[in-house]
């Protein structure tokens, strides 16, 4: 076997390695590192005694995976295609993933809200109307239909200015808050056929939030997916 065929021994614990990805993955956890290697994306060293030992090739892939669902929002069963991939010869060196190489979804939506994050924004009502281009009427409407609702009395946080940035495109084709209610019901419809999925999952196992936080971020994309599928074939009745 030659040297660059020789298997890399693992020496970083699960805590080193939770040290290296925490810089550009801040929700990363030990939960969720256990959780991606029940999954089969990566496979530690283990010592006599137990103890996981990764190496920085597990380091790599661990740090594609995360990448690929936090920039490219993929599912899991995807991503371990593309390892799959890469494992038959289609990476870098020293088995680094290299994106060029890799199969990707057709149409893979790439919603990033659906991301779990902290609101970074704090804006005022004032300042709410002039960054969205909305009028105050119209907030008025989006809040008594539940479409918007401040974070705090008087302050709108990023959600608030994504909704109302895309109900201010929506106006200009002469639709309004009203008319949006029913997207707000099948909203709400989807995040509870999603919860009650993902709720037993928390309560399995210590790495359950992990299990739950993947479901639910597959369910949200398949979703995306079918309302595209949808709404597209409905659209070949009108345009043609």
């Amino acid at each position: 076997m030659s040297p660059a065929n020789v298997p890399v021994r693992g020496t970083l614990s699960i805590g080193e390695v939770l040290s290296q990805l925490r810089g550009d993955f801040p929700d990363i956890t030990i939960s969720k590192i256990r959780f991606l290697e029940d999954q089969g994306l990566v496979q530690p060293d283990r010592t006599p005694s137990g103890y996981r030992k990764f190496s920085s090739s597990d380091v790599a892939r661990l740090r594609y995976v995360l990448s690929q669902q936090r920039d490219h929002y993929l599912p899991l069963r995807v991503i371990k295609e593309q390892l799959e991939a890469i494992d038959r010869g289609h990476g870098g060196p020293g088995g680094s993933p290299r994106l060029a190489h890799l199969p990707v979804l057709d149409n893979a939506p790439t919603p990033e809200h659906f991301r779990a994050a902290p609101a970074a924004m704090r804006l005022s009502r004032e300042e709410l109307l002039n960054t969205a281009g909305l009028r105050s009427e119209q907030l008025g409407e989006l809040e008594q239909f539940g479409l918007i609702a401040p974070c705090n009395p008087g302050y709108y946080d990023d959600d608030a200015l994504a909704v109302a940035r895309v109900v201010a495109e929506l106006g200009r084709f002469g639709i309004e808050g009203r008319h949006l209610r029913s997207f707000k019901s099948a909203a709400d419809r989807e995040v509870g056929l999603f919860a009650q999925v993902a709720t037993p999952l928390r309560q399995r196992s210590s790495d359950g939030r992990a299990k739950a936080e993947e479901t639910v971020r597959e369910l949200a994309a398949l979703s995306v997916q079918l309302h595209t599928a949808l709404v597209q074939i409905g659209l070949r009745d009108i345009v043609n």
